[in-house]
C-alpha cells in the first residue's frame, strides 16, 4: 500500500490538556478546533507525516474568565499567537499499533521539540458516508515555561497559582483524501 494523505477531521478530534491548580487539585481544558494532515503508509509508518495546528481561540476551561486569562498577554496571546502547531520530524514504532512522534511544536512564537506516545492506532474503516477513516490517540508534557507561558503567582503557603507541567492528550480522528 502506498502513502495516503488523511485530513484531521476537526468535529471528531480534540486536544485537551492537564495542570496543577494551586498546588492541590488539575485543571483541564481543550482547544476545540485541530486541523492538519497526516500522510501515513501502513507498510512504512516510519515514513508518516503530522502536521497540526490548534486554534488558541478555541480554548475552554469550562471558566469563561479563566479562558479570557489564557488568551491574554499572560498566557497564550491570542492576539499575536493564535495558533499551536506541530510538525513531525521523525516516526519509530514502539509497539505493534503505538508509535513515538517527534516533531516541533510552536506555542506563543517558541519552538521546541516534544515526543508524541502515540497509541490505539485503529485500522481504517469505512463510515456510513462511503470515507475511509482512521484515528489514534497520543499525549505529551512539557514544561510550559519553556514556551513562555510564564505568568505565576506565588501562594501564602509556599508553591504557585499553576504548575509547571502540562499534560496533553489528542485523541484525532481521520478521514483519508482522494487520490
Amino acid at each position: 500500500m502506498a502513502s495516503v494523505t488523511y485530513q484531521i477531521d476537526s468535529a471528531h478530534t480534540h486536544a485537551q490538556f492537564k495542570v496543577r491548580h494551586l498546588m492541590i487539585s488539575n485543571v483541564r481544558g481543550e482547544f476545540s478546533k485541530v486541523t492538519g494532515t497526516v500522510v501515513y503508509d501502513p507498510d512504512n509508518p516510519s515514513a508518516a507525516q503530522v502536521n497540526a495546528t490548534i486554534d488558541v481561540s478555541t480554548i475552554s476551561t469550562r471558566e469563561p474568565q479563566r479562558d479570557e486569562h489564557l488568551k491574554s498577554g499572560d498566557f497564550f496571546d491570542v492576539a499575536r499567537h493564535p495558533a499551536i502547531t506541530f510538525a513531525s520530524k521523525e516516526v519509530t514504532a514502539s509497539g505493534p499499533e503505538s508509535f513515538e512522534v517527534t516533531g516541533d511544536l510552536t506555542i506563543r512564537g517558541t519552538t521546541r521539540q516534544v515526543a508524541l506516545a502515540v497509541e490505539d492506532v485503529t485500522p481504517e474503516a469505512k463510515d456510513p458516508w462511503g470515507n475511509l477513516r482512521r484515528g489514534a490517540s497520543a499525549k505529551t508534557r512539557i514544561v510550559r515555561k519553556d514556551f513562555g507561558l510564564e505568568w505565576n503567582m506565588a501562594l501564602e503557603a509556599g508553591g504557585f497559582v499553576v504548575g509547571e507541567e502540562v499534560e496533553i492528550t489528542i485523541d484525532v480522528e481521520l478521514i483519508r483524501q482522494a487520490a
